[in-house]
């Protein structure tokens, strides 16, 4: 990937204040901070500018806060699609039609719910937990697995050429 340096650091920054944010540490901090308001309010006599100081100090925290936690959302949700993707792709009998699956609309997406919804549905009739269904019929996962044995039969048919021995 071609990244320039701001990207790199903003990443790190962002991961490292994402860790910290989401810490106890942090949680304290936060308590703190309010009750050294609290306690203060008296000796400031509760004026508008020490009401000020907390109002602006949440509003400013917040509104960053929104767009950190939206960036770790992100990378969250990118790396599990990623690992649900490798799961689909190496499982033979899984639909590769579900891969990248977020990318549909939200109108393809309801219709994708609405058939397994169908598919749970009719899957409660069946004699064994262990049957299963997916997207592609049977007869696509059954033409598959003779598609592999031919390839089996004819690569022994054709082993390939030994070293000769000396």
């Amino acid at each position: 990937m071609n990244e320039n340096k701001f990207t790199r650091f903003f990443d790190h920054f962002a991961s490292k204040a994402t860790k910290a944010t989401g810490s106890s540490g942090a949680f304290l901090l936060a308590s703190l901070s309010i009750i050294v308001w609290l306690v203060t309010g008296p000796i400031f006599d509760y004026s508008d500018t020490w009401q000020l100081i907390i109002n602006t100090s949440t509003t400013i925290i917040t509104f960053l806060m929104v767009f950190l936690i939206q960036k770790a959302q992100n990378k969250d949700s990118l790396a599990m699609q990623i690992k649900l993707n490798e799961l689909l792709a190496v499982n033979r009998k899984a639909s590769n039609r579900l891969l990248n699956v977020e990318d549909l609309t939200e109108e393809e997406l309801q219709k994708l719910h609405q058939f397994f919804c169908k598919l749970a549905e009719e899957s409660k009739n069946e004699a064994t937990l262990s049957e299963s269904h997916s997207i592609e019929e049977a007869q696509d996962i059954h033409e598959d697995k003779v598609a592999a044995m031919h390839e089996r039969i004819a690569s022994r048919k054709n082993p390939r050429k030994q070293p000769a021995n000396k």
